[in-house]
């Protein structure tokens, strides 16, 4: 009798740990979700702003017009792009072309004396700080959500459960971001 109680009481023990691992799984899957929603939110914005950004400097260079495309190509690419790898890799290419952009501005000292340039250009700025505080934040969660199914016994109902590892939200190395910018006035 005493020897089915505790087996019972083992039964039970290991149920209940099974039962807290799946709902933490479940709290970190969702966790993952909502703050890459975060990240979209603050990509959506700065998808927002950029045709203004771009309109602004038309006006001081209309004759740059492949620089402009180019802004207008990496954005929508941007836009389309759906994993979190494929999103990161079309951030880089308008990371890139705003950067193009920006530069293009320093020839055009009525340009940067502009204030609705200026503007445009603070809230870029901050919009790029809140993408970089959420895609860290999500990256966090990200490791954590893949430890934790990679971990023993996790790992059991994970697989169990069909738990799959989510994807980091990186952009460029360090080394890339270095690299000067190319600015062609063709």
């Amino acid at each position: 009798m005493i020897a089915l109680l505790i087996i019972s009481g083992v039964v039970l023990l290991v149920l209940f740990y099974g039962v807290a691992i799946y709902n933490k799984l479940i709290k970190l899957r969702n966790t993952v979700k909502s703050s890459w929603s975060d990240i979209d939110v603050q990509l959506k914005k700065r998808y927002d702003l950029v045709p203004n950004l771009v309109e602004t400097v038309k006006g001081y260079a209309s004759h740059e017009k492949t620089t402009f495309e180019n802004v207008t190509k990496a954005r929508n690419m941007a836009m389309n792009a759906s994993s979190p790898a494929d999103k990161a890799k079309a951030e880089n290419m308008l990371t890139s072309t705003l950067k193009s952009l920006f530069a293009l501005a320093e020839a055009y000292p009525d340009l940067k004396a502009n204030t609705n340039f200026l503007q445009l250009q603070s809230q870029l700025k901050e919009l790029e700080d809140n993408i970089e505080y959420a895609r860290r934040y999500y990256n966090a969660v990200v490791r954590d959500f893949n430890i934790t199914i990679e971990s023993f016994p996790s790992n059991i109902i994970a697989g169990t459960f069909n738990f799959k590892q989510e994807e980091f939200f990186e952009l460029e190395s360090p080394e890339v971001e270095r690299k000067p910018v190319k600015v062609s006035f063709s």
